[in-house]
């Protein structure tokens, strides 16, 4: 079920209901700009390709997984890697778009030069140990609240997509 527009697939919102499948999807789309991401920057790759510590759908799409009532207008996929004191992961890297391609979440009628949805990719390196538990890790992130990032993550939700054993584990907000 989507808000309807021009046609039947072009939506302002949709409010199909996310699967795993999908987060698979966003989770190829992810490790692809991670590829190309470390392509370019030869010395990150080097220091972080290896440092991986989850990868999670965020903000409203994971809020709709969670709650089923907020719509989804884009999806945003966030990695998260394990900082490294010496060199942090760079904070400014700008947000990559890609496109979900045609599926029953439709298109938004603003992103013409897409098939479907927008998917934003973001990437951030978080302050905890390389064996640190994942979801614990991303939870602390977000109940500490120390950067304008965590504390714009920590308003909606969080929903694991990698490790993929953990895949469409709500991380945020956590449940009492």
């Amino acid at each position: 079920m989507a808000e309807r527009t021009k046609s039947r697939d072009v939506a302002i919102r949709s409010y199909e209901k996310i699967e795993s499948r999908d987060l698979a999807r966003l989770g190829r789309l992810a490790g692809e700009d991670r590829a190309r991401f470390f392509s370019r920057n030869p010395e990150l790759a080097r220091l972080y390709r290896d440092r991986v510590l989850c990868m999670a759908l965020c903000q409203g799409a994971a809020l709709h997984f969670v709650d089923g009532q907020n719509e989804i207008k884009d999806f945003d996929v966030w990695t998260f890697f394990v900082d490294r004191p010496s060199r942090r992961f760079p904070p400014r890297r700008p947000v990559m778009n890609a496109d979900f391609g045609p599926s029953k979440f439709g298109r938004h009628p603003d992103h013409g030069g897409f098939a479907g949805r927008v998917v934003d990719l973001l990437m951030r390196g978080i302050d905890c140990r390389p064996a640190a538990v994942p979801v614990e890790a991303l939870r602390l992130y977000l109940t500490e609240r120390r950067t304008k990032s965590a504390q714009c993550l920590s308003e909606m939700a969080a929903v694991m997509i990698e490790p993929k054993r953990l895949r469409g584990l709500v991380v945020w907000p956590i449940e009492s």
